[in-house]
């Protein structure tokens, strides 16, 4: 008996386009390749490097004040809180253990004791005298008595050491709310950098805007090259930063940020992309580091803020879109257009191959006619005739007619 028996609904994957599923391996191996790029610093500015095994911590407490600044803020108002507490508390116990030991707390009720602090019955009300002593409070309910030298010298105790401890973590906190870190936030750098053409030179561009109305004063600009290389000895240099140059030797490196700056590295010998092509960029795995320092024009301190380029954000043929214009009596950034490039023409060779084919166009008709002739492998003599036909005819006629001669006196020695 025959049974029929349901097979499964086979499905097909679309057919891709032949155009497609070219690119496709192309695409996923730009994403794995990307997933696989280590930043040394974040796009944020942060640095992607941890220290690791540091034995002498010691160091860290010899400058107390900067590690309380560097901390995190909730740990900076804890210990904040706990310092005053401690103090606090440490000086309420003296002050309790000196009416102990006077014998104060079994004399409460008796009006005829002097006591060192008067209305002070337990540990709670020497809590409270400690506190109004070191805030210099002064409820006036609670007083020290003139009869208790102990009491007058651990009163100036506790005024010195909590004008020190007032300062000092006054200081830390206000420090560490002044930090110029905040300000950083509104530097902003483009998404990408850019290679294109520029006055007849490859130039590597990148842009940075300032969105507050306070400008940065001072500013100047930075930038490293971070790529691992190996030396000719055979050493291995991890992570080995490079200087670029955007402008030191003529002032272009420090600017006047009122609106975005294109900032601009010229690719010539002494740059370390003299050699890199389009298709060799795309295989590099280096970072650049771009550092923008100057003074907040408000508070007068430093501020810097960092970016990086790894190479997949580098974007050969292309350029920045202007993003000022002059509107009625004031210029206007458009920021929406910030991180916006667009596709010029560009050459894909390098830097250091654009220059000899600018160097071949350039030279002399003869000097050019002849190494085209050589390697053409032409016979010499033939060489010698190109090189006639610019002459006058008469002197033409004569050199043609020699070399000719010349020819046939070959041809009879070899058939000899």
């Amino acid at each position: 008996m025959e049974q029929d028996v349901e097979s499964p609904a086979i499905t097909r994957p679309p057919k891709l386009p032949k155009q497609a599923r070219e690119d496709l391996p192309k695409q996923l191996a730009e994403m794995d390749r990307a997933k696989k790029i280590q930043r040394y610093v974040q796009k944020d500015g942060k640095c992607n490097v941890h220290h690791g095994n540091v034995r002498e911590t010691y160091r860290y407490l010899t400058d107390i004040f900067t590690t309380l600044v560097d901390l995190k803020w909730r740990f900076n108002l804890f210990i904040f809180v706990l310092v005053y507490t401690v103090t606090w508390l440490f000086f309420g116990f003296m002050w309790w253990l000196i009416a102990y030991l006077r014998g104060d707390l079994d004399h409460i009720a008796d009006n005829q004791w002097t006591p060192c602090v008067n209305n002070l019955n337990g540990f709670v009300s020497a809590f409270l005298f400690s506190i109004e002593t070191e805030t210099t409070i002064g409820y006036g309910y609670r007083v020290i008595t003139d009869k208790c030298p102990e009491g007058i010298v651990l009163l100036l105790v506790q005024s010195v050491l909590g004008s020190i401890v007032n300062a000092f973590m006054v200081g830390c906190m206000f420090v560490k709310i002044s930090q110029p870190k905040k300000r950083a936030e509104t530097l902003v750098f483009s998404t990408n950098a850019v290679i294109s053409m520029r006055d007849g030179r490859l130039c590597l561009m990148f842009r940075v805007g300032d969105l507050r109305n306070s400008h940065i004063v001072e500013a100047s600009i930075r930038a490293k090259l971070i790529k691992s290389k190996q030396t000719k000895e055979g050493e291995f240099i991890p992570l080995n930063q490079t200087d670029i140059n955007v402008g030191y030797n003529t002032g272009d490196d420090r600017l006047f940020l009122v609106s975005p700056l294109i900032i601009c590295h010229e690719i010539n010998q002494n740059s370390p992309f003299w050699e890199i092509s389009q298709a060799h960029l795309a295989k590099e795995e280096l970072e650049i580091v771009v550092i923008l320092e100057g003074m907040v024009e408000a508070t007068g301190m430093t501020c810097q803020a960092r970016s990086s380029y790894v190479s997949s954000e580098i974007k050969w043929g292309y350029r920045f879109t202007p993003v000022l214009t002059l509107e009625d009596g004031f210029y206007e950034v458009d920021y929406n257009s910030f991180h916006d490039i667009y596709e010029t023409n560009t050459p894909t060779c390098s830097a250091k191959e654009l220059a000899d084919m600018t160097s071949r166009t350039r030279l002399p008709l003869t000097w050019s006619l002849a190494s085209k002739l050589s390697q053409q492998g032409l016979p010499e003599s033939e060489q010698e005739g190109q090189e006639t036909k610019t002459s006058p005819d008469n002197q033409e006629k004569s050199q043609q007619t020699e070399r000719n001669g010349d020819i046939a006196n070959i041809e009879s020695e070899s058939k000899v």
